[in-house]
């Protein structure tokens, strides 16, 4: 199964609290931060809650 690595291309400053609540459960502080994570429901759903700030692409294989 691939992974998904997730990358902030945009600020999270004017986000609200559920959206950077759920960029610190991603593991994303700052723009540019990278987080590989797994490819289940859970992880597509926070994806697309902050979709507009994301560059999300499909790795293969990741850390385990």
């Amino acid at each position: 199964m691939a992974d998904l690595q997730v990358k902030l291309v945009k600020s999270l400053i004017g986000s609200t609290k559920p959206q950077l609540a759920t960029a610190n459960a991603l593991g994303l502080h700052r723009i540019g931060d990278v987080t590989v994570q797994p490819d289940n429901d859970a992880t597509k759903g926070k994806i697309r809650k902050l979709s507009h700030l994301l560059e999300v692409t499909e790795v293969e294989g990741g850390a385990k």
